[in-house]
């Protein structure tokens, strides 16, 4: 049997609140109540409560501040939250700026405050069932992606063994076909590896391990491991680093630094035909900016605001998960940063450029 709804009525005015409450707990809510918003705000945060009719006019902390308050702990799920005011619609109106769902006006009448409070527990239910089958959806594809994950590792490791002939000479013919077989395995366990990733970073349960870095040697890393890609395409991968050691100390996790750098400047060259790609450091003492920029063809102006979500891949004829940038997006994020893009370059009117912003802690 379905637990009834919670609700927490907060006035200052004893009368208001044994009327309030004889109305409500006649329909069968569980009432609780409080006098002043600092009590109201205690209980919310020790318990919330499934809605909150709220009174506007209180002494020390009024309707409107308490509201505010609530809107601003991020932690809590969804509260409705119904004021009750004897204001005209323009202060009530201010209610609702500040995150209040609904109001009513004073003096109370029983038919229309059940009406909707039965309104808001709707909405109240309504998102908590959505958010509750969000997370199963999201839990469900994370254990599958992570039991996809031992099968892929397996066959990877298998694959090696027979290319390397350790289980017997094979023909150049199944070697080839070994070597697709391979790359293709490869592919699809380096994109399962990033959708676990970003359900980690989204559960909240993705940790980073946080040391003093040297960004101008991690990009000099990066770009020297990319090399051969650009020599393979006859680009020039080109940079201008400066040295952080001499302006402030950078605070991050190295592999998951590494994976972004990889990522961007993999997929400029991986986009770009003809020219080259340009790797920037400047910094100073609270900010380093990295630049990745190409000559490539450059990002629609309609594709560029969704280019950080999840899936999200452009017009494009490339292969890819549409996973690199979202998960690029959510380290930079753990790391305080910001990453964004400015395409198509304003100084040559082709190709784009990724920049990445990162805070420094002075020396």
């Amino acid at each position: 049997m379905k637990s009834p709804d919670r609700l927490l009525i907060v006035d200052d005015v004893p009368d208001n609140l044994f009327l309030v409450r004889t109305i409500l707990e006649e329909e069968g809510y569980k009432i609780i109540t409080s006098s002043n918003g600092h009590d109201a705000l205690k209980i919310i945060g020790a318990e919330p409560p499934d809605l909150i009719l709220l009174d506007v006019m209180m002494p020390l902390m009024d309707g409107y501040e308490v509201t505010r308050r609530i809107r601003a702990m991020k932690e809590l799920p969804f509260i409705p939250i119904l004021l009750i005011t004897a204001y005209d619609r323009a202060n009530a109106v201010k209610g609702l700026d500040l995150g209040a769902d609904e109001f009513i006006r004073k003096p109370i009448e029983a038919n229309e405050l059940l009406a909707r409070v039965r309104s808001l527990l709707r909405l109240k239910h309504s998102i908590a069932e959505r958010d509750r089958i969000d997370r199963q959806r999201q839990d469900f594809v994370s254990r599958l992606t992570h039991d996809l994950r031992t099968p892929l590792v397996a066959a990877d490791r298998m694959l090696g063994l027979l290319q390397d002939g350790v289980l017997g000479e094979i023909s150049p013919e199944i070697h080839e076909a070994l070597t697709i077989m391979g790359r293709s395995n490869h592919n699809l366990l380096e994109m399962v590896n990033k959708l676990l990733d970003v359900y980690r970073y989204e559960s909240g349960s993705k940790t980073i391990s946080l040391q003093s870095l040297n960004l101008k040697e991690l990009l000099e890393q990066v770009v020297q491991e990319l090399k051969p890609i650009a020599i393979s395409k006859n680009l020039e991968l080109s940079t201008d680093l400066i040295n952080l050691s001499e302006i402030a100390e950078i605070k991050g996790d190295r592999l998951e630094l590494l994976r972004v750098f990889n990522n961007l400047i993999g997929n400029a060259l991986k986009f770009t035909e003809s020219g080259g790609v340009h790797v920037s450091l400047k910094a100073d003492a609270s900010e380093a900016v990295i630049a990745i920029a190409d000559t490539g063809t450059g990002i629609p102006l309609e594709e560029q605001p969704f280019l950080f979500h999840r899936f999200r891949q452009g017009s494009h004829q490339k292969q890819g998960s549409g996973l690199g940038l979202y998960l690029s997006h959510y380290i930079i994020n753990a790391h305080n940063g910001r990453i964004l893009v400015k395409s198509p370059n304003l100084d040559s009117q082709q190709g784009s450029t990724f920049f990445v912003y990162l805070p420094t802690i002075a020396l």
